[in-house]
Order: structure tokens, then sequence, then C-alpha cells
């Protein structure tokens, strides 16, 4: 086995896709960014979207750059996306419709309905997942509800990495981790939770085999093969394929002392953990626990992160604000005053695309609190938010496992907004480190070199990486205003 090798990861977010060669050179990884692309929501007679037609050809024309550009092979390639989205196939193999985005308002309501079928401590017993109208046991529940043929005419479903896999290989097996989003996941036997779906008369039969990270699902399909320029021997792996998972193997040095966050459109608050944590304090602070790799849990529970200012800087473009880049909305937020105004991130007030600016001014308005007016009263109000409701989630996960959390861990686009890691480290009063940028990338590609024989093990992977990457340290600057805000947060009528 030659000690170098080119990976090519394809690592599909909420919001934007891209393209990634990973080159390892037997000790180090270095990144080269393809193609990159936009991703979001398709508002079709008021129901949302994803193009899964529109990604593969951009995922294709990422595959084929490398083709084009570089003679060695590729020693493989690997797929992470988010979690809980899901495709139906026919019996034919062909897509049926395109599939509902997370924030379809189709689920609007679902979650008392499956309550009154089956009560939420046991749904809970089983799965050990925190409750979001959008995982995918509550996105089937409301399609049966409502009586949609698609799911009657399913023979096979697959979430949303392992279609991109299957379109590929022509394999369809579904990855633990991923399918670990779904709620439909026993998480103490690590397989398909098939008396919960019984309770919910929910079709079993279409669920695709489980495989584990680091599995190889096949190679290239020789048609596909010859469209991308790529030889048809070229492994399609499993990595991480839940893009979380993924992020939270290239998380260098963590371990039992530290929390991790990974932040982007989503802020995931937790630690990496052995076994499941599955008990009522846990069903009370509405945990999830997701598997990991390297047979793990990721104890987490995720919070709404950047999301609230990348739909406020879209509403500022629309109303001809197109000045305002990101370097600048921080210089605003860090001459705004501190701690005026809180929003709980979660609430549904901002669960929706739209008019973030008029969301957040109507819920402090609500509350009682001072009104942001400016667009740096508004972006640190986002930002004291998300930092004040990311420490409370990681005092939890310490209360849930009994360990002294001393670091907190911060991967993923987040690490780039230096005023929210030292907002998190003052609100904590712990040391934040942040990096690496790409680590969702940087886990696919490790994961893909550990299947392959290039690395041994999760923890060589992790050492690769943070000997490949830099990182930035905060140290916490004593405020006792963090202190006041958190209780203030805290009291908040949502």
């Amino acid at each position: 086995m030659p000690a170098t090798a080119n990976f090519l990861a394809v690592d599909l977010g909420a919001s934007g896709g891209r393209v990634m060669l990973g080159r390892w050179d037997g000790a180090r990884f270095a990144l080269e960014e393809l193609h990159r692309f936009p991703n979001g929501p398709v508002n079709l007679l008021g129901r949302l979207h994803w193009d899964h037609l529109r990604l593969w050809t951009e995922i294709k024309q990422g595959l084929s750059r490398y083709a084009a550009r570089y003679d060695e092979p590729a020693a493989g390639i690997g797929v992470d996306t988010w979690g809980v989205d899901y495709a139906l196939l026919d019996r034919n193999g062909a897509l049926l419709g395109n599939p509902f985005h997370y924030r379809d308002p189709g689920t609007n309501g679902i979650l008392e309905e499956a309550f009154k079928r089956v009560p939420r401590d046991q749904i809970y017993q089983v799965t050990g997942l925190q409750f979001i109208q959008f995982n995918t046991l509550f996105q089937l529940l409301s399609r049966k509800l409502s009586e949609d043929p698609q799911l009657d005419l399913a023979k096979t479903l697959l979430m949303t990495p392992d279609l991109f896999a299957y379109w590929l290989t022509g394999e369809t097996v579904v990855e633990y981790t991923v399918a670990s989003t779904s709620q439909m996941l026993d998480a103490r036997t690590r397989q398909w939770a098939t008396g919960l779906l019984k309770q919910l008369e929910l079709p079993m039969d279409i669920l695709a085999p489980l495989v584990e990270p680091g599995s190889v699902v096949g190679r290239l399909l020789p048609a596909v093969a010859a469209e991308l320029g790529l030889s048809p021997d070229v492994p399609v792996i499993a990595t991480g394929s839940h893009d979380t998972a993924s992020a939270v193997a290239a998380v260098p040095g963590l371990d039992s002392k530290s929390a991790y966050i990974s932040s982007g459109t989503w802020s995931l608050v937790g630690m990496e953990w052995p076994e499941p944590v599955i008990n009522e304090q846990a069903l009370a602070l509405d945990f999830t626990n997701e598997g990991g790799v390297g047979d793990t849990f990721r104890l987490l529970k995720n919070l709404t992160g950047l999301w609230l200012l990348q739909e406020s800087r879209r509403q500022w473009q629309r109303e001809g604000r197109q000045d305002l880049d990101w370097g600048q909305l921080i210089d605003q937020a860090r001459e705004a005053e501190p701690l005026q105004s809180l929003i709980d991130p979660d609430a549904a007030d901002f669960a929706a695309p739209g008019d973030m600016p008029a969301a957040i001014r109507s819920y402090c308005q609500r509350t009682g609190q001072a009104v942001p007016e400016s667009v740096g009263a508004m972006v640190r109000c986002c930002l004291e938010s998300l930092a004040l409701k990311s420490i409370g989630l990681v005092d939890a996960v310490q209360a849930l496992t009994g360990s002294r959390v001393d670091t907190i861990r911060i991967v993923g686009g987040g690490t780039q907004n230096r005023l929210l890691n030292q907002f998190i480290a003052d609100a904590s009063g712990r040391q934040v480190v942040a990096g690496p940028v790409e680590a969702t990338a940087l886990g696919n590609i490790m994961i893909q070199a550990i299947a392959t024989g290039h690395l041994d093990s999760i923890a060589a992977g992790r050492q690769a990486v943070a000997e490949s990457t830099g990182r930035d340290r905060y140290e916490p600057l004593p405020d006792s205003r963090w202190k006041e805000g958190f209780e203030r947060l805290n009291s908040l009528a949502v």
C-alpha cells in the first residue's frame, strides 16, 4: 500500500456543499477545495423540499474536477450530510419525488400526535434521542397520517448521504451514525427500532441494512465512473455519514474532560461518551444520544446556531444592504452595548426562513426587553444569546456524565467567529480551543484513511488532524454580567 493517498470528501450542509480533496502524505492531511455550491430549501406550493438532482449534478462536477486535474487514482470517496432527512425509492430504485426539507411545515403538531400513540418516555427509552418534530420518525408519521401516496409506493428508505452513495454505487445501505439521527434506531442494540415502528404502524420493510462507519459501501458504477473520468475500482466508503459524526471524529484532544461544539448553521453541544445516557434526567433535559465513530456515542443537544445571523444577513441584503459582509457585522457587534437584549435561539419564533431581524425585535418586545434596532445590536444579541445557551448545555452534559468539563473545543465554520468564541470562554469561565474549521471534511477523510489502512485508529487520526491544522485558544475574561445574563435568559417566557 502506498504511504500517500488522495481521498475525496463530499460534504453537504444545510446551506452549502463542497467536494474536497484530502491529500495524505503519511503524516498530515492537506485539503483542497475542488468545487463549492449553494444549498437550501425550495418552496413549492407552501412545502419545502431539497433539490437532490441539482445536488447530484454538483457532486459529479466536483468529482470530475479531480479526474481532470490529477493522474493519481483516488483512494476513496466518502459522503457526509446533515441528518434526519431521507429519500424514498420505488421498486425500480427510482427517486419518489423531491425529498422534504426538515423545516417543512408538514410536521407541525406531529409530536402531540405521536405521543397519543406511544408515550414520550417510552420513545426515549428506546431511542435516547432529543425530541424535534423533524426527526425522521415524525416526518414519516406525518406522511402516514396525511395518507401520502408516496409512502405506499416506497420500496426503500435511504438517509440523505446514503442516497448519494447509492447513486454512486447502486448499493442500498444506511450508515449507522446518520441512522442514529432518525429516532428510528434502538440506541442500545444499534439496530432499527422495529418494535417502536410497529407501535406507530410505520412500514418496516422499507428500511435498508445498516453498515458501520468505515465500511466499504461498494465500487463506482461503471457508467458513473466513465462519466466522472474515474476508475470503477474507486471504493465509496461510509464515513461518519452524519456531518456531526465526521466533525467530532476530527476534534483534536477530545477527551472525558472536554465538551465539543460543532458550530455552524446549527450548534451541536455535547461530549463523546462510551455508552448512551438514557435516564429521567437526560429525558428531562431533552438530550440526545447519537451514534459516533469508534463505538462511541455523542451525548449532545442541538441548538439553533448561526442560522440566526445567516437569515438576518439575507434579510438585510434583500433590503439593499449588500455591503454587510461578515467582518463588518462582527465589528459592529463588538461596538454595541453588551447584554442589552437576549433571545432563546430555539424559540419557535426563529425556526422558519424569513425576516429574522423582525422576529428578533418582536421577541424582545414581547419579553419586555430593550429592542435591538441597529445591525450591531442585533448581531450582538444573537451572539451573546448563543454563547449563554451553549454554556448552559455544557453545564447540563457535565451533570449528566459526572465528568468535569475543563475545556470547550469548537470545530466547524463557527470557529472563524472570534467574537462568539470569546463570548463562550467569558460566559463559561473555561478555556476555549477553536479549530479546525474544516473538521467535517477532515473527519470524513480521516475515516476513509482508517478504512483503507493508511491510519490505524481514531486516536492516530486525531493526532494527524492536530498536526495538519492550526487552532486558536481563548482564555476567559471575568465579567459578572454574564452570570446575570444567564439567569435572565433562563427566565425568559417563550
